[in-house]
């Protein structure tokens, strides 16, 4: 293990676009679900549907949560509709299973989704045995990243000390509320203008771009730590 990290006892990761690559695109197919529900929801035509979609991803966090202070949209309802989407561009992944493996201590899978996606993404991987702990949108009380409370509540659910805890995540916002409590922090960067909104090096410990690489390097005692 490479030694700026000693002391990490906890492996945190975001799930899209960091445990599979962004090039999969799966939010894509994501995408073109939530902007049927809306249209089909308030009754707007696709054109007003994607405006929406995107103005409540960026002002609450999530569209859901947009859509749930607006218009009171069932989460669940919601999350079942949009996660119904095929997971043929997703592929097994054996050496990030070997690398996460690997790693010393606990890891965890923290995401805005709901549990039921996660699983499937992490099946379709070949990774779904590896994580101890899975926090998802409704561990979070629907509160998602980067809300404070979506990390208490992922403190209060387990036994993590956020000064021994590394959290991986590729939409750098959601970084802060990570580095305030005292966790490494690195962040995946994808090229994505969304993924960087926001970015701040005060709160992003290391930057990278492929977390299989990265995770490769840490086992291999590479020299330089990728900033």
């Amino acid at each position: 293990m490479r030694p700026c990290f000693p002391h990490i006892d906890h492996w945190i990761f975001d799930l899209d676009n960091v445990l599979y690559p962004a090039e999969c695109n799966l939010f894509a197919l994501i995408d073109i679900k939530m902007g049927a529900y809306i249209a089909q929801a308030l009754g707007i035509d696709s054109t007003e549907a994607r405006i929406v979609q995107k103005r409540y991803f960026h002002d609450h966090g999530t569209t859901l949560a947009g859509l749930m202070k607006e218009h009171g949209t069932d989460p669940y309802e919601f999350l079942d509709f949009v996660h119904d989407i095929d997971m043929d561009r997703l592929s097994p992944a054996p050496a990030l299973r070997n690398a996460i493996e690997q790693l010393p201590g606990e890891k965890l899978v923290f995401t805005n989704g709901d549990a039921p996606y996660a699983r499937r993404v992490l099946a379709r991987r070949g990774l779904d045995d590896l994580f101890d702990q899975l926090h998802d949108i409704h561990d979070c009380g629907l509160k998602p990243k980067p809300s404070p409370a979506a990390y208490d509540s992922l403190l209060s659910a387990t036994d993590i000390d956020p000064k021994r805890a590394l959290f991986v995540e590729d939409m750098a916002r959601n970084l802060l509320p990570a580095k305030d409590l005292g966790m490494t922090t690195i962040w995946v960067n994808t090229g994505s203008g969304y993924g960087a909104r926001d970015h701040h090096p005060d709160f992003i410990d290391h930057e990278i771009t492929d977390l299989e690489d990265w995770l490769t390097g840490l086992h291999t005692n590479k020299e330089e730590t990728p900033q």
